[in-house]
């Protein structure tokens, strides 16, 4: 039945009887992984590890050039073209950083070296609000769980920094061969979970990617996509349980 000329397209049906109830409380929060509970190392850090692992010389000139030509690169056509959909499978990600970083004076030859330490357990940290609040949650007996467009399973950097028990289960974006906001994500973390996406939160920096968890019934809170030094703001995620 329509019940507005202007509802919102959903991948979803309520009941009339959940229509008309209040809304169900929260039993699960949901976590997107880069730039929400974690981050990736800066790219200064990153550039000096891949001096010392190649032995190929780095200054602070040379330094201040290829992190300034890295973000000239991303902007070409081709280099962008190739990121669409690059977290629907390892190999896609692979190809469009290395075709990213082929076009870095500094990184060309030792791409692949590069590549590599971006994915080493310790090249991703964790914000200082995020354990504090993934041990509340877990405290409180609230299901949690990760959906995360990614090209590898982010559990190696949670265990890294010992949070990986924190997590109940981890939904990644090249196990599924699509990336967010796709419901088959948001549906498969709460079918594993056990939980009605109704009763369920997705936390992120994306409106549209994370966002789109309210089209399979989720509801969702999105942060600043600002660059976090600090804090990140997840402690308000409890403000949704209340």
């Amino acid at each position: 039945m329509i019940y507005s000329l202007f509802d919102s397209a959903v991948a979803y049906q309520p009941t009339e009887a959940e229509q008309t109830e209040p809304v169900p409380p929260i039993e699960a929060v949901l976590f997107d992984f880069s730039n929400t509970i974690f981050k990736l190392i800066d790219a200064g850090t990153w550039l000096r590890r891949v001096a010392a692992a190649t032995g190929r010389p780095l200054g602070d000139e040379l330094l201040e050039k290829t992190v300034a030509q890295l973000g000239e690169a991303y902007r070409i056509p081709e280099v962008a073209a190739l990121q669409v959909g690059r977290d629907e499978s390892a190999e896609q990600h692979e190809t469009a950083l290395l075709g990213w970083f082929a076009h870095v004076d500094y990184l060309q030859g030792i791409e692949a070296e590069a590549y590599a330490l971006i994915a080493a357990p310790d090249a991703w940290v964790p914000y200082p609000d995020t354990e504090p609040l993934l041990r509340e949650l877990r405290r409180r007996g609230i299901k949690t769980g990760i959906v995360s467009d990614f090209p590898w399973d982010v559990g190696v950097h949670m265990e890294h920094f010992g949070l990986v028990d924190l997590i109940d289960v981890r939904v990644i974006s090249y196990q599924y061969g699509t990336e967010k906001p796709d419901p088959v994500l948001f549906r498969a973390a709460c079918e594993r979970l056990g939980v009605d996406p109704r009763r369920t939160l997705m936390v992120g920096d994306n409106p549209a990617k994370d966002g789109g968890a309210a089209a399979t019934g989720l509801r969702a809170y999105i942060l600043p996509g600002e660059v976090r030094l600090g804090e990140r703001g997840l402690s308000h995620v409890l403000d949704f349980l209340e």
